[in-house]
């Protein structure tokens, strides 16, 4: 199949353009993070249970206005089968109908919202009993505990898990005494929930052990003598602006846990409410997080640069804003969070964020992209580079926060983190002083082993933080095979040569008979998807059966966009704890980035 050059040429013009004019008057990308059900329910619970409980007449009716608005947003948008999913793409789901429906708990007119949602809970967990409740969710989410704790400790709270009594005996007592050890314990003390959700821990394991001690005097002494040094743990590192990791949900357990534990005057409490009122949007909704900006900054600028042809796009001014805000992003001192050392990126610029292993190969990238690198710009790509090196665990793969954090799903290492570490690496690997260089190549062949070792037999890489609702187990391997080959399409060594040979063989069978990939083999096909494969087939392709694919993927594009100008995002993002979310500019990028790629090609418009 031939490319339509010209058809090409206007795609890819339109989606430079609409990239480029969705930037910040400040000149990087912020981006929209989808609407989210869960989100709005929890956050709905969290100040209706303030609102009783510790709301002036003064602080009262901006409440209960955001919790009216809420109310009538998760009514409004409840799916036809009577459930809903995190956002208004997705297929409802056990955890964000039984936290809808607990928030919607008693509430004024919505009698027919809770019957509809009563009978989904009903089909998916057989029964409304408690303990039929209890273990579907529990089931779910596994060993786990980061959100099944979560989910049962709403529902006991909002009276939906049966008498209090017998409610809280369902529920797990999180050890929350833990979080008074050194933080450099963590990671040999296996808790029950990953190393981003330390205030939930604290939070909820206060509540659980104030509702039911444990009938051992010794763990309940403990717990007792933990209480006061845990509540300072977890103010110490709440973030300015009362938002932890800037998400509406995490916030919200927190803040409700607190109230149910008696706390509701605490000042962690008070900041999160406030948060939660800032987080609000005018159609009552709240998102899974604040923005992505960082993120979506790096993506945006790497992708315009696919083709080599960044500066065409953004002059010297253009590109030294976005240089000079993203070196404002690094941190530079060790985060009280996750206590990451200096040098790492999160995903926002706001002060929730917390730096990681994706969003910091992001910056490097973008930073070498954009071509004005000095001393300044030299230096912070040595302190990310290290910072990376540094995390990298025993297995040779990336982790995203924090090293030897592997017990629970998103604590292990990524492929997809491993590629983008590997490929950021790579191109600053030459400007970098020769010790750190070296190191940089003991970590490149520690990571390709690690790859090796989590390819699938079929040549497949499953991604950490992304997957599709319709793929098996909610897996993307398009997603994570896609960033695999991009980040070893320049890699020199053999071992990359091998590891492209089977991957580019899996994304070549992924390709669904219309032209494009969805998340899977016989998935539907989407922007992101289709755009994410042809940009990786385009990179490493060198056999005439990639040509071919190529060409139908971008006819694919060019049709499914009406040529650039209608880009329609889908919730392949995996948020926290398996949370789904879409963002509106990842359509748009993952475009730019293929055709970009295509467009540098000789046969490229």
């Amino acid at each position: 199949m031939a490319l339509d050059l010209a058809a090409l040429h206007e795609t890819r013009c339109n989606a430079r353009q609409r990239l480029l004019a969705s930037r910040t008057a400040a000149g990087y990308w912020e981006g929209e993070l989808s609407s989210s059900a869960l989100s709005t329910a929890t956050a709905v619970f969290a100040l209706s249970l303030w609102e009783r409980e510790a709301a002036s007449g003064g602080d009262a009716a901006p409440c209960r206005r955001l919790i009216q608005a809420g109310v009538q947003w998760l009514i409004r948008t409840q799916n036809a089968d009577g459930g809903w999913g995190d956002t208004l793409r997705s297929i409802s789901n056990i955890s964000t109908t039984a936290l809808c429906w607990a928030a919607l708990a008693g509430v004024a007119g919505a009698d027919a919202a809770n019957e509809k949602a009563e009978a989904w809970l009903i089909r998916a967990a057989g029964s409304l009993r408690p303990e039929a409740l209890a273990r579907a969710i529990t089931e779910r989410y596994g060993r786990d505990r980061t959100f099944s704790v979560p989910i049962l400790t709403m529902c006991a709270l909002a009276g939906r898990l049966g008498k209090p009594a017998d409610a809280w005996r369902l529920i797990p007592q999180l050890p929350f005494e833990l979080a008074a050890c050194p933080h450099q314990w963590f990671q040999w003390l296996k808790l029950p929930v990953v190393s981003y959700a330390l205030p939930a821990l604290i939070a909820m394991g206060q509540v659980r052990h104030r509702r039911l001690p444990s009938p051992n005097p010794a763990a309940r002494g403990v717990r007792n003598l933990a209480s006061a040094a845990t509540l300072r743990v977890l103010q110490e590192i709440q973030p300015e602006g009362g938002g932890f990791l800037e998400a509406t949900p995490l916030t919200s357990f927190v803040v409700m846990s607190m109230v149910g534990a008696g706390l509701a005057r605490h000042p962690v409490v008070d900041e999160g409410i406030q948060f939660l009122i800032r987080s609000a949007r005018p159609d009552g909704s709240w998102p899974i997080d604040t923005n992505l900006s960082t993120w979506v900054t790096t993506l945006s600028v790497n992708a315009l640069a696919a083709g080599g042809a960044l500066e065409e796009m953004l002059g010297a001014d253009e590109r030294r804003a976005i240089r000079d805000w993203l070196l404002g992003q690094q941190h530079r001192v060790e985060h009280p969070y996750t206590r990451a050392a200096p040098g790492g990126w999160a995903w926002t610029d706001l002060p929730g964020g917390v730096p990681d292993a994706d969003d910091t190969p992001g910056a490097l990238l973008a930073l070498y992209h954009l071509n004005l690198i000095d001393a300044e710009v030299t230096a912070a790509a040595a302190a990310g580079v290290r910072w990376l090196l540094d995390l990298q665990n025993r297995d040779g793969g990336m982790p995203t926060f924090c090293r030897g954090w592997g017990a629970l799903p998103f604590d292990r290492s990524g492929a997809d983190l491993t590629a983008h570490v590997l490929h950021a690496c790579s191109v600053w690997r030459p400007r970098l002083p020769p010790d750190l260089a070296a190191r940089v190549q003991g970590m490149t062949t520690r990571a390709l082993r690690y790859l090796a070792t989590v390819q699938r037999a079929d040549g497949a890489w499953t991604p950490l933080w992304f997957g599709n609702q319709f793929a098996p187990d909610d897996a993307n391997p398009t997603y994570g095979t896609a960033r695999v080959l991009l980040a070893l399409a320049d890699l020199p060594e053999e071992a990359a040569a091998q590891l492209r040979k089977g991957g580019q063989g899996w994304l070549l069978r992924a390709q669904n008979a219309d032209g494009g990939w969805g998340g899977d083999q016989g998935v539907a096909s989407t922007i992101e998807e289709t755009a994410l494969a042809v940009q990786a087939l385009q990179a490493v392709g060198n056999c005439s059966e990639a040509t071919a694919a190529i060409a139908r993927g971008a006819a694919w594009l060019i049709a499914g966009t009406d040529c650039g100008l209608r880009v329609d995002a889908s919730p392949i993002g995996f948020y926290f704890a398996r949370l789904w979310y879409y963002e509106a500019l990842y359509p748009s990028i993952f475009l730019a980035g293929a055709l970009e790629q295509i467009g540098a090609a000789p046969h490229g418009g």
